[in-house]
């Protein structure tokens, strides 16, 4: 098995050399892709000072801030052009746990896709403050109704494709670049028959850095899932009573 971690980074020179290490120590065997939209704090270069001193880490320079659905989908046609059978997303602030990363690729024997959901027994948010985490919930429950989705954490950013998988998705077809990135991509395994699982992880908030969440990302969410459904289960229910 040869999978590929794409982490995307922007203004992460606090937290990329710690989480570069600690994904090498849980997943030695894997290649990590750094894909830096022209962070102007020097992340890609600590980077590459990583990748000098680690190996199996490869640089992906980007000249601006162009979004993580951009990211995540420049570094699946980068690992799929190279032969990587499992292609793993998560963050690089240390929210998501690196030594939970065997458990997401071991699980992708049985699935092609693999969420790290924090909305199973076993899962967990702890730092989150009350109406966050109902912020979370509702997201994730509207999504599954409008969409018809059997997940529990369809907003997750921390899981395992198989490659067999995503090379079934048109990528360049892919709209949306905020954490709705998450849904339309499980969506789009879920519409292609793909079978998703969701292993328990614990998620924790940055401890250092700058979130990148915002008011936009969350409107962004709210209109492209609402156009999905209507779009795929509106316009499928009056097509199908015009036969």
């Amino acid at each position: 098995m040869a999978p590929l971690v794409v982490l995307p980074t922007y203004d992460e020179a606090e937290n990329v050399v710690e989480v570069l290490g600690r994904i090498r120590a849980a997943l030695p065997h894997a290649t990590v892709l750094v894909v830096d939209d022209g962070s102007p704090d020097g992340t890609a270069d600590l980077a590459d000072l990583e990748a000098d001193r680690l190996g199996q880490i490869e640089v992906l320079r980007r000249t601006g801030k162009a979004g993580l659905g951009s990211a995540y989908r420049a570094g699946f046609a980068w690992g799929l052009e190279r032969g990587h059978d499992v292609l793993i997303e998560m963050d690089a602030d240390l929210s998501h746990d690196p030594d939970d990363l065997p458990a997401l690729v071991a699980a992708t024997d049985y699935a092609d896709l693999v969420i790290g959901s924090r909305r199973v027994p076993g899962g967990e948010m702890p730092d989150w403050s009350w109406h966050r985490s109902f912020l979370s919930r509702w997201g994730n429950r509207y999504s599954a109704g409008v969409l018809g989705l059997a997940v529990n954490d369809a907003t997750s950013g921390f899981r395992a494709y198989r490659a067999e998988m995503l090379g079934k998705i048109d990528l360049e077809s892919v709209q949306a670049d905020g954490y709705t990135f998450q849904i339309e991509m499980a969506y789009e395994v879920v519409r292609l028959g793909g079978r998703v699982v969701e292993v328990p992880i614990v998620f924790r908030d940055r401890v250092r850095g700058t979130s990148k969440m915002s008011s936009r990302i969350v409107v962004e969410a709210l209109g492209l899932v609402t156009w999905w459904g209507i779009r795929d289960r509106l316009f499928r229910r009056a097509k199908h009573r015009g036969r």
